[in-house]
């Protein structure tokens, strides 16, 4: 642990959590917008599904913990979505065990205090011929389908609501971009970093609508070490100095 205690984001679901700081990903452009602002910290599992999530809620978010994070954001949905494999091995879960497992994720992350915020994500869609076209030998019968991850996604949708849990509608968000096969997957299942900018701009919406308190927003928190100092850059008058701790001008996108 080092000092001072920032507010923790807590990114925590499957490879498109792991693979959120590769290739542009949402991770690495959320802890760039938050910089001196909040540690987001990444708690991603390639391959995992939410019955996997559920057996080790306790050893990632321990309720007895000293510091709790400030914002969960949870995604799982898109390997609970693949069709079952004979052999009943692999990722599959089905749909009223996939929202049972959903709930309970959300009632323990609830549950770690009176602070802790939660944003869910829901399955994105996939590019089915993409996803052929990358069949490997080493994988067995994989099914992906944009229609499982639909109802896989109106599922995790129907939940939040339910619980008052906000979400980010993916398999929407996604669809809205005219190009959205061609450009927002890497795989046609993972995102690239077109993909990873929708769903950027998708929690920052959530946060700065969101009525929390304190806001988690990007530009509603303290900037860590903001205040004037004599050892910034000196102004062209020779006389002052310019405060970059809050300059964006490196973002390709200037974020809201």
């Amino acid at each position: 642990m080092v000092g001072p205690q920032r507010p923790q984001f807590v990114l925590f679901g499957s490879s498109i959590v792991q693979l959120s700081f590769s290739n542009g990903g949402w991770g690495a452009i959320l802890a760039d917008v938050y910089a001196r602002k909040a540690d987001i910290l990444l708690r991603g599992y390639y391959g995992w599904n939410s019955r996997r999530a559920v057996q080790v809620l306790d050893q990632v978010f321990p309720k007895d913990a000293a510091n709790q994070p400030d914002l969960v954001i949870v995604y799982f949905g898109g390997n609970d979505s693949m069709g079952p494999h004979s052999s009943g091995l692999g990722p599959h879960v089905p749909l009223p065990e996939y929202i049972e497992n959903m709930r309970k994720i959300a009632i323990h992350l609830k549950n770690l205090s009176e602070s802790t915020r939660l944003i869910f994500l829901s399955c994105p869609p996939v590019d089915e011929v993409k996803v052929r076209e990358n069949t490997s030998s080493v994988f067995s019968e994989l099914v992906r389908t944009n229609e499982l991850c639909r109802s896989y996604s109106d599922a995790c949708i129907e939940l939040c609501h339910e619980l008052g849990i906000k979400v980010v509608d993916l398999w929407t968000a996604m669809q809205k971009r005219e190009d959205w096969l061609t450009a927002c997957f890497t795989d046609g299942v993972h995102l690239s970093e077109e993909g990873s900018k929708i769903v950027v701009e998708e929690i920052l919406k959530v946060l700065k609508e969101a009525d929390w308190v304190p806001c988690l927003h990007w530009k509603s928190m303290l900037t860590e070490f903001s205040e004037d100092s004599p050892y910034d850059l000196v102004a062209s008058d020779g006389k002052t100095t310019l405060n970059p701790s809050d300059w964006t001008f490196h973002r390709k996108i200037q974020w809201d």
